[in-house]
């Protein structure tokens, strides 16, 4: 059973892995295209309107390039947890846990994920609902959003 576990756990860090390279790969596919067509972009007679559809794009291209970092900045958090770390019976950064509300993988903020036809939540330790499961061993449980989360299982 427990191999099983070890088995979820993995895949969902996989699933971390392919989400936070595919927002890396669009941020930088969608910030060539920006630039494209900026540098393309010719000088009608109209001037200003010339200069108010740069300036769009120039905002445009700050708010992809801002997306780009948050992207890596994830991947980087990604890289820094020790997915294959035994957890014990103590909640950690990198545990996959079982509760009586939902399954979680506490290590970077993505949100829910649906594998075997089944959802499970990635979700950061820094969340509310991370914080709280921090720490917390088999048995504890949590109370969030008016919502009872016993821990059953921590891999």
């Amino acid at each position: 059973m427990n191999a099983k576990k070890e088995n979820i756990k993995n895949q969902l860090y996989q699933m971390c892995e392919q989400a936070v390279t595919l927002k890396i790969t669009e941020a930088e596919r969608a910030l060539l295209d920006a630039r494209e067509v900026v540098n393309h972009e010719t000088k009608s007679s109209a001037g200003d309107k010339y200069e108010t559809t740069r300036e769009m794009m120039q905002q445009e291209i700050r708010r992809i390039e801002q997306q780009l970092l948050n992207a890596k900045q994830l991947k980087q958090q990604l890289l820094a947890i020790d997915y294959n770390k035994k957890s014990g019976d103590q909640v950690q950064i990198g545990s996959y846990i079982e509760t009586s509300n939902g399954n979680f993988l506490l290590g970077i903020a993505l949100g829910s994920v649906s594998l075997e036809h089944k959802t499970y939540f990635i979700i950061s330790p820094v969340s509310p609902l991370g914080k709280l499961l921090l720490g917390k061993k088999i048995g504890a449980a949590v109370l969030f959003n008016n919502r009872s989360y016993q821990i059953l299982t921590i891999v």
